[in-house]
């Protein structure tokens, strides 16, 4: 067994990897944070294309504003649920099958989506791909925990995020091509079929790329409290101010993204009178900015890092630029159609995505062992409290026929990250 250190912190112990040789780690280990990126891009393809045709649906199945609410409630809850699920096994097992495993099954259920006949089966499949999706980043937050060094982290996380936005701005355009004109009424069946597919080619190449001794769990770091064994680990992290500080921040700023991420075709639609195929170009236009904002800030962190910045004060600092580009919802909200409301936007969707990279680098501050563990724990705080805001977001536009009050409330959440991370983080003592 070789030993093969990825960290640079004297507080993480060294990654196990077994037969990794020092000419193939600097390439594969890049290697495998493309399939991430990639994994990612399926994740949001089969997540986003409810939404990209969400007023279809909605007048096939004649569906009230809080029922397509209760889609994406459903979705979240079954999230949640799957992310601690899924989080408390993930490190203790080998992802070379586990990780393509979860992916083949939430791409079953989007391909599922596409043959639906009813809103309690819409219903269902929609349950079972927030469950099986959820798999995702306690997955991907372990691999990169793995592989890279503390501050090759937000860069690695930047790959895997931007994974995301590419699905999204993909989505729409195979939409836009396999849906066909908006009078056809099954037309919207095709891109779930499609886009369902997908899942098994990138399972083929994960399988070719990781081999049997690759990323193998790594070892539980030894605690020094007299506490059960099987219990110590979830005492050490919940009286860790640091998990508290993530909590606030997984909150704030997912609730922000997935949000938008619903209801942007609605408001741009139902809103502002755009047509569905205006607002599916501009989708992928969004989209294109939000990656583009979540690389700028992974190369941002390396180019703070870099000249002197501490790893944690370059986070928060690249955290609080996003977020104040967030709050630019209350303008979008007073703007009526136009290229202002769209450039708006744009800018809104680059720092709403640019969050996450800073987010989940600082996941994996926690040791090894315990990475997949407190990402689950997080994922599930973090869907639970965001799924019910999108029945009350669906509640509130069927109240008021309004969308702009809610998105104006929403992207001023994130600056509650920035509080967190400034006065509820605390770096470990050496």
């Amino acid at each position: 067994m070789e030993i093969v250190s990825f960290t640079s912190d004297r507080n993480c112990p060294e990654t196990i990897l077994d037969n990794v040789e020092d000419t193939r780690t600097f390439y594969w280990r890049w290697w495998i944070a493309g399939l991430l990126l990639f994994a990612s891009m399926i994740n949001y393809m089969d997540r986003q294309t409810l939404s990209s045709l969400a007023v279809r649906i909605e007048n096939q199945f004649q569906l009230s504003q809080e029922q397509y609410g209760n889609l994406e409630f459903g979705f979240g809850v079954a999230f949640a649920i799957g992310a601690l699920s899924f989080g408390m096994i993930v490190d203790k097992i080998s992802l070379r099958w586990f990780y393509p495993a979860a992916l083949v099954a939430w791409s079953a259920m989007g391909f599922a989506t596409g043959l639906t006949e009813s809103y309690s089966s819409l219903l269902l499949c929609r349950i079972l791909l927030g469950f099986f999706e959820s798999a995702h980043i306690p997955c991907a937050m372990v691999v990169i925990r793995s592989l890279m060094s503390r501050g090759d982290r937000v860069m690695g996380s930047s790959i895997l995020q931007s994974g995301a936005s590419i699905g999204a701005i993909m989505t729409p355009l195979i939409i836009g091509r396999l849906a066909g004109d908006e009078s056809s009424q099954n037309g919207w069946r095709l891109p779930f079929l499609v886009i369902g597919a997908i899942g098994s080619v990138w399972a083929i190449f994960w399988l070719a790329s990781v081999g049997r001794h690759d990323l193998k769990p790594q070892p539980q770091i030894p605690t020094n409290n007299a506490r059960p064994p099987a219990f110590a680990w979830l005492y050490e992290i919940l009286t860790d101010t640091r998990f508290w500080a993530l909590c606030v921040t997984t909150i704030s700023i997912n609730t922000c993204w997935h949000i938008l991420r619903v209801w942007l075709p609605k408001f741009l639609q139902q809103g502002r009178g755009y047509t569905e195929a205006e607002t599916l170009y501009f989708t992928s236009a969004y989209y294109v900015s939000a990656d583009v904002g979540c690389i700028v800030i992974g190369g941002g962190a390396l180019w703070l890092a870099k000249r002197g910045m501490s790893i944690h004060s370059a986070r928060t600092a690249l955290l609080a630029s996003c977020s104040v580009l967030t709050m630019l919802t209350i303008a979008a909200a007073s703007l009526p159609k136009g290229w202002p409301l769209l450039a708006v936007l744009l800018v809104v969707g680059a720092g709403s995505l640019g969050t996450f990279p800073c987010y989940y680098a600082q996941i994996q501050e926690f040791g090894a062992g315990r990475v997949g563990r407190v990402a689950g724990m997080l994922s599930f705080t973090t869907w639970m409290c965001s799924a019910s805001q999108q029945k009350l977001f669906g509640r509130f536009v069927d109240q008021t026929g309004s969308f702009d009050w809610p998105i104006a409330v929403v992207g001023c959440i994130p600056m509650l990250s920035v509080f967190a991370m400034l006065f509820l983080w605390r770096e470990p003592k050496e």
